[in-house]
């Protein structure tokens, strides 16, 4: 069997994680329970299927060659237990407790990923929370290697690769095997070119994005303020209501959904005593999925972005939405291969031991580039289960970069948005009046365009 050798951004996802800045993306499910025991039946089924999805018994391991490369290997160890637990605990609220599990890395030895089945006080509900390595896969990816793990192993819409295949990318090299190399030649010096092009003017724009200026302290998590600790909380809201805040000025769901984070952030932090006034806002980073198919389960990072000022600053709500999707018509404009937000393509471009080397200093780099993530996971309008207890709330969580406090990730789930909102819990110990900022805000989105 031939080695698969961790593509460049996977194996910068991997070389970046420290043991107080984890590297894993994850989500919190919430469950109508079906029974009193649901939630024992729920890790039960976890571990039985879990085996059965190929991707979820591997590991990853380094190599001699490419010297800094890493590889992914079947764990011929695998033991469910080590990757399924039933929690019970005692809050009313299933993110308090899902917090210090979050915080906690995935052992670097085994297949790096994790599931935790939370029981609270309530036997009419529990909650599952999944933890994947990013370097195992981006949120569409994860999803779809979830989704083998609920009832009738539901697949993701629009996947079409099957297992273990990846897509092959400009830039990868032509095809080993019978025809003329010699003929292909300039066609493949050509594409090396356009790469080098492209990584020069990526990095342009990473030089002319400028280094922090005026960040919020609510956003930043450096001068000794981290402490590796794990905030988690949530916020569902009505989809309708951010339908016909779109239809009513226009844009996009997402457009509205990046100005709500910007609004919530500015009552947030006037809360807090943060002066908002002047500057240019934080910069927030916007993932974009290079997938050519939604979901998929091939694995694998398929990401580039876009990078856009949040307008904090802005007092009135719509002005805020306005210069929320200008900036973001100017990044579709330029493209998801353009400008600083597709920092995460330059990846392709440094050797293995490059990112091996460099991995501590690329996260820290982090804070440089960006203030703050706020991504968004696309689910399908299937309804999941577990056991037969149904899916009510799912809650995207994402890694929290060095010298950041907060992230923010959103999906959208039959009917409703849910806001996962990941921080350090030193810097950030009243998360949840963001969560309450975020409803806010978008009553006050709805009052104005009503």
């Amino acid at each position: 069997m031939a080695t698969e050798h961790l593509p460049p951004l996977d194996l910068a996802f991997w070389r970046i994680e420290s043991a107080s800045h984890p590297m894993h993306l994850g989500a919190l499910g919430v469950f109508e329970a079906a029974g009193p025991d649901a939630a024992a039946r729920a890790a039960e089924l976890i571990a039985e299927r879990c085996a059965d999805v190929p991707r979820l018994r591997r590991r990853i391991h380094d190599v001699l060659l490419p010297v800094g490369a890493a590889a992914w290997s079947p764990a011929r160890d695998f033991d469910p237990a080590r990757h399924v637990s039933l929690v019970r605990h005692a809050h009313a609220d299933p993110h308090a407790a899902a917090g210090p599990l979050m915080a906690r890395p995935l052992e670097r030895g085994r297949p790096p990923w994790e599931a935790h089945v939370l029981a609270g006080p309530d036997p009419g509900t529990f909650a599952v929370l999944f933890k994947f390595h990013h370097a195992l896969s981006d949120g569409l990816g994860v999803l779809a290697l979830a989704a083998g793990l609920f009832d009738e192993g539901q697949p993701v819409r629009g996947s079409a690769r099957p297992p273990g295949r990846t897509e092959r990318r400009r830039g990868d090299g032509p095809p080993t095997g019978s025809g003329s190399a010699l003929r292909r030649l300039p066609g493949t010096l050509a594409a090396r070119a356009q790469d080098v092009g492209q990584a020069l003017e990526i990095g342009a724009a990473v030089a002319r994005s400028g280094l922090p200026f005026g960040v919020p302290d609510g956003l930043s998590a450096g001068g000794g303020a981290a402490a590796g600790t794990r905030e988690l909380a949530g916020v569902a809201l009505d989809l309708d209501d951010v339908n016909r805040i779109r239809k009513a000025v226009g844009g996009t769901v997402n457009d509205v959904l990046i100005a709500l984070v910007a609004g919530a952030l500015r009552r947030w932090l006037v809360g807090r005593g943060e002066p908002v006034d002047g500057g240019s806002g934080p910069r927030a980073l916007i993932p974009v999925s290079r997938r050519r198919t939604r979901g998929g389960s091939d694995g694998g990072n398929r990401l580039s972005g876009y990078l856009l000022r949040l307008p904090v600053a802005e007092e009135e709500p719509l002005r805020r939405l306005d210069a929320v999707r200008a900036d973001m018509d100017r990044n579709k404009e330029a493209g998801p291969a353009r400008g600083a937000g597709a920092v995460a393509l330059l990846a392709d471009h440094v050797h293995p031991l490059g990112h091996r080397l460099g991995g501590p200093l690329l996260a820290q780099a982090a804070r440089l580039l960006f203030d703050i993530l706020v991504t968004s996971v696309p689910l399908p309008g299937l309804g999941f289960s577990l056991g037969g207890s149904a899916v009510r709330e799912i809650y995207p969580l994402a890694p929290l970069a060095q010298g950041h406090a907060l992230a923010v990730a959103v999906s959208s789930y039959r009917g409703t948005v849910h806001f996962g909102l990941v921080a350090d819990g030193a810097a950030v110990p009243d998360l949840d009046e963001l969560a309450l900022a975020l409803r806010t805000e978008l009553e006050e989105l709805v009052r104005e365009v009503s």
